[in-house]
């Protein structure tokens, strides 16, 4: 069961389990926490926020692409099925579009996260 955080009961009364909403949440945290940022999960995060002073290349790109799609399924592996992951940065922003469903579930979602700039 994957409880929702902060801890709360549902209509019936009973535990309320994560949304995807929550989950959303979740996946943009790991995005976005760059690692030995959290004192007591030091390895906790992605490294995403490094893409934009990397040096453009496609090799670059699919680098990263597969270390966030990593982050993704160690920590939070049990929630979701990583299913694709695209970065970009354009200018001061990056933008970062993830596929995946959540692991009692077959829907599909796709959620875009921006970061710096205008968003």
């Amino acid at each position: 069961m994957n409880l929702f955080f902060p801890y709360q009961l549902d209509a019936r009364g009973r535990t309320q389990e994560a949304a995807e909403q929550y989950v959303a949440q979740l996946v943009e945290q790991v995005l976005f926490t760059a690692p030995g940022e959290r004192v007591n999960v030091p390895d906790f995060g992605s490294g995403l926020l490094q893409l934009p002073f990397a040096p453009n290349s496609q090799e670059m790109a699919t680098a990263t692409q597969f270390a966030v799609q990593g982050a993704l399924q160690k920590w939070l592996g049990n929630l979701v099925r990583v299913q694709s992951v695209i970065a970009s940065a354009q200018e001061a922003t990056l933008s970062v579009t993830v596929t995946y469903s959540l692991v009692n579930s077959d829907v599909t979602q796709v959620q875009t996260f921006n970061y710096g700039g205008n968003s």
